[in-house]
């Protein structure tokens, strides 16, 4: 039965269960705090980050909680690395659905997994089935296993950000970012292995007032704060006091960016509009304007052209304004200045602007002079991934025991998109290479990172999507079926392939929830 109990939680969590008895829990946890506080009585000149007793592991030091910091700590093997995160926030967003959260389609947390957690989801019910099965060989008066002592976390989280690396002592200085400690309280983090992750920022270009008056949607405190202002609108311009010509400006709702993202928000903006808000203010629906802005002459310029057009018609005919060719200029509180495609200066009046203008280099890494960066300030790797560092003459040497991938990093011999795709490729990538190494099969052939393009897809409402594959393009609600089935298998933990299904029914069936709250 104990073995059964072994083999069932390892199906269940894809990965082999605590071997921690359930009683030993808290004291174990009361023991490593004891610990860590000892080391600390010593006092670390240096305030370094201490090691756990018998950790014996290397410790392989992540900096983000992306696309590609998650999955990297989700697919390193615990028995050999000790995993060490440092991010501002304790998740990781699962970017693709947060155009659907920021209208109610779905909960936030759904766009969430949790990063000490790993994804795993079915963790506490491993744990309860193997309990229960020792207790019940305990009742029975079977020779009971005796447990392996072994509290070694599995991963832990620093909340902070990094703001320096040295390469040669093998340290990274971290500020932290928590509202009870100061963030002038620096410390250090040793590490064996440094995988840099950290992605990109929003690229606003410098144009004056973005920053202070444009959402963004690159987490889910964004898409709360974006759904919170939507609602705002409609309630402001159902007042009576409100006149006609101010009700067209508040209900106006601008995106700048043609993109997927701004694509996929403005059409889960109008399925908003259309299925729910019509019901409930039926008398604003005149006023309602969508309007997207892009430099370019086409929105969804990474796409093919007719997949791009079918998506402009079907804009079109929902009513939804496409002006291409257009650059902003300026922001205010109220208004775009915009200089138009014919060269004229404009003002536009909005309710709402999102901004979804590509990525801007992290100033973690623009501020970075110890690794070699090419002319858009990402790092420069070679094919394996390493990083070439500085040395203290100012001579680029690869260094193999420093990594970077994601949105912050680029291979010296070809271009590849700063997407999630390319990011989590390269986290599967290294975490394999890095097992192996483990394992003490480093003797195996190494084969450098080869990117295998899957395709992009887009949702453009009503039911509809544009898909652009390998085996040709799909579009309308077939390719709809395929967005959805996509994004449902790509999101990670049991939860919440359980709980994005529900929702989707369950808004379907009764309407997305619009109370501000």
């Amino acid at each position: 039965m104990f073995i059964l109990s072994r083999v069932l939680a390892r199906s269940l969590t894809g990965c082999p269960p605590s071997r921690t008895a359930t009683r030993h829990i808290g004291v174990r946890r009361m023991s490593a705090a004891v610990q860590i506080r000892e080391a600390e009585s010593q006092g670390y000149r240096n305030k370094q980050m201490p090691r756990l007793a018998k950790d014996h592991r290397q410790t392989v030091v992540i900096l983000g909680s992306g696309w590609a910091g998650y999955n990297l700590l989700r697919h390193l093997n615990s028995r050999y690395y000790r995993c060490i995160v440092v991010s501002p926030r304790s998740y990781f967003v699962f970017t693709p659905l947060l155009a659907s959260t920021a209208v109610g389609t779905l909960e936030t947390r759904v766009a969430i997994e949790s990063v000490r957690d790993k994804g795993l989801g079915w963790r506490k019910l491993a744990d309860v089935l193997d309990d229960a099965i020792r207790r019940i060989n305990v009742a029975m008066k079977r020779k009971d296993v005796k447990a392996i002592d072994n509290n070694l976390p599995t991963v832990e989280l620093v909340e902070g950000i990094a703001t320096d690396i040295d390469i040669k002592s093998k340290t990274v200085t971290v500020s932290p970012r928590i509202s009870a400690v100061d963030p002038n309280e620096t410390f250090d983090i040793q590490y064996d292995k440094l995988a840099i992750a950290v992605g990109c920022h929003s690229q606003t270009f410098n144009i004056k007032g973005v920053t202070e008056q444009a959402f963004f949607l690159k987490d889910v405190g964004d898409a709360r704060r974006i759904r919170k202002r939507v609602l705002e609108r409609f309630e402001a311009a159902n007042l009576f006091l409100v006149s006609e010509e101010h009700k067209s400006d508040l209900l106006h709702f601008c995106i700048v960016g043609g993109g997927p993202t701004g694509v996929e928000f403005a059409a889960e903006l109008h399925d908003l509009i259309k299925d729910d808000m019509q019901l409930y203010y039926p008398s604003l629906m005149p006023y309602v304007q969508i309007t997207i802005f892009d430099v370019a002459k086409n929105i969804l310029g990474t796409f093919d052209k007719s997949l791009s057009e079918y998506a402009e018609q079907h804009f079109r005919r929902h009513n939804i304004e496409i002006r291409t060719g257009v650059m902003v200029q300026e922001v205010t509180e109220h208004s775009l200045r915009i200089k138009n495609s014919g060269g004229e200066d404009e003002t536009v009046n909005y309710g709402l602007l999102v901004w979804s203008t590509g990525l801007a280099p992290n100033p973690f890494v623009a501020g970075s002079d110890v690794v070699v960066k090419d002319k858009r300030n990402n790092i420069v790797t070679d094919g394996y991934l390493n990083v070439y560092a500085k040395d203290s003459k100012g001579k680029a040497l690869l260094n193999k025991d420093v990594f970077a991938l994601g949105d912050c990093a680029q291979i010296d011999d070809g271009y590849l998109p700063a997407t999630a795709q390319v990011a989590s490729q390269k986290a599967l990538y290294l975490s394999k290479e890095l097992n192996k190494e483990a394992k003490g099969k480093a003797d195996v052939e190494h084969k450098p990172f080869v990117f295998n393009n899957r395709g992009i897809m887009a949702y453009i409402g009503g039911w509809r999507a544009v898909v652009q594959g390998n085996s040709g393009e799909v579009k309308g609600r077939t390719a709809w079926l395929l967005w959805r089935g996509a994004y449902f298998s790509m999101s990670v933990s049991i939860k919440n392939k359980i709980l994005i299904p529900i929702y989707w029914f369950t808004n379907w069936l009764f309407g997305r929830d619009i109370s501000r709250f």
